[in-house]
């Protein structure tokens, strides 16, 4: 079977397996009824009007973070690299939150979030290049320097935010998916960034192997370099804004797809964006279940998966 046929089966089953299980769980007859337009109230309610949307949600966000780290590694050549690590989650997160603590609506609460990472980025960038050129090891260090500077603004801002408001803004920030309920932004703009980004696969090849060889074949680099610093801005901030603060989705799928199949940014783009939405629908599933009825921030599962991970790959880079 073909890659990206198995990993598209595997989508839908990852999909189906979150509406299907949970506190109250749904046999697989009665969960065909419901999506062929029958079954009872009370399961066309769980299903279509609660956990669908999640569901949904949860493979948009996973996909939006699978292609937006795959993007960053292929940029800075360093498989190290992903949105959460490198901080571009945390200034998506400050400028979101700073938007709901000032009563914004959704729009300009995207449009904060955007403004945060694009400005992380800039600072991990501009810090990390200095006078000379950036190496992996200096770039992953102001990465995290950054995100910490981040996690303090976030603690300042908890600190004297509305006490009634504590609880909702700290599961959203660990990653919580209880109230996303409108996933087809997330939808649309992980398309769109499939339809604009695989055709640049043979691009992203040969920037892969560093910007003077791609300049002497003819890609335009500063170019294609700021599309993927623009882009990945943008994916991170629908993504915390649909979602909080999810890490390492970014970091562990493309590394395990490369493993399988090779370093073809054609293939691994799509694939990054069907395995991670499937890795973030099932560790859902699991932050749902584990403990039911309570739930778990989905953040936890995928820390749980990927600090192990970014471990492993720092030793192996040494």
């Amino acid at each position: 079977m073909p890659p990206l046929l198995a990993l598209l089966c595997l989508a839908v089953t990852s999909v189906l397996v979150a509406v299907a299980l949970g506190s109250v769980r749904v046999p697989p007859a009665e969960l065909w009824a419901v999506l062929t337009g029958d079954g009872s109230p009370l399961h066309r309610t769980l299903v279509l009007e609660l956990r669908a949307p999640r569901a949904l949600a949860a493979f948009a966000v996973g996909g939006l973070l699978a292609v937006a780290g795959a993007l960053m590694q292929v940029l800075l050549r360093n498989p190290l690299a992903d949105p959460y690590v490198l901080g571009l989650s945390g200034g998506a997160a400050v400028g979101a939150l700073a938007a709901m603590l000032a009563g914004l609506g959704a729009a300009v609460v995207s449009g904060f979030a955007f403004a945060g990472a694009l400005l992380s980025t800039v600072l991990v960038f501009g810090l990390a290049h200095g006078t000379g050129s950036w190496t992996p090891t200096r770039l992953l260090l102001t990465g995290v320097v950054v995100a910490a500077g981040w996690g303090a603004v976030i603690t300042f801002m908890l600190a004297v935010g509305p006490t009634e408001r504590l609880p909702g803004m700290l599961y959203w920030l660990m990653g919580d998916l209880t109230y996303a309920r409108t996933p087809w932004v997330a939808f649309a703009v992980l398309g769109a960034v499939c339809v604009l980004v695989i055709p640049l696969g043979r691009s992203l090849n040969v920037l892969a192997r560093g910007p003077l060889q791609a300049a002497a074949l003819g890609v335009p680099v500063r170019a294609l370099e700021w599309s993927i610093y623009v882009g990945a801005s943008l994916i991170t901030a629908v993504a915390v804004t649909t979602a909080g603060s999810i890490g390492f989705v970014g970091l562990v799928v493309p590394h395990m797809l490369r493993l399988v199949l090779g370093n073809d940014q054609r293939l691994i783009l799509p694939a990054a964006a069907l395995a991670g939405g499937a890795l973030l629908a099932l560790a859902d599933t699991l932050a749902r279940t584990m403990i039911a009825p309570e739930q778990l921030p989905v953040g936890v599962i995928t820390a749980l998966l990927g600090v192990p991970t970014f471990l492993y790959l720092l030793y192996r880079s040494r």
